[in-house]
């Protein structure tokens, strides 16, 4: 199954991380695929990579210790060859960083079947802005988040 996230989906090079072992990400590699990798660790962990490894998309020390911060805190482990997270983004990280990516990008959605109601306004003041902003979103088709 390929990348979902709007940020890694298009990107021939981490789909192919996916599924092939010698396309893994270790250091020393440099490219907007690196870049993917470091956006979505700053996103997801607020991880603090060198600023010249960013602007040179390299993944460098400090881009390899954030995925390693990033694979410890969820104890991600090929346990058919190791005892420790190691500083390599390969099949099980890019899937990792894909659904966390993927997850944070749909707002989440109501059960099927499930109605929301709304108590009914008791003054005879005007709907609250929010409302107004709501009716508008929804009369242009455009989503919202229910909170």
């Amino acid at each position: 199954m390929p990348l979902k996230s709007n940020l890694f989906r298009s990107d021939t090079r981490l789909n192919a991380c996916l599924v092939s072992d010698p396309s893994h990400v270790k250091q020393g590699a440099h490219g907007d695929f690196v870049a993917k990798i470091q956006v979505a660790l700053i996103d997801l962990d607020g991880a603090r990579i060198a600023e010249g490894e960013i602007k040179t998309q390299t993944y460098g020390p400090t881009t390899a210790a954030a995925v390693l911060a990033y694979k410890r805190k969820r104890k991600i482990i090929n346990k058919a060859y190791q005892t420790a997270p190691d500083d390599i983004v390969g099949k099980m990280t890019i899937a990792a960083l894909d659904e966390e990516m993927f997850q944070k990008q749909e707002p989440p959605r109501p059960p099927s079947g499930l109605r929301c109601y709304r108590k009914a306004h008791t003054r005879s003041s005007p709907a609250p802005k929010a409302d107004a902003a709501l009716a508008a979103q929804l009369a242009n088709g455009r989503p919202f988040r229910l909170v």
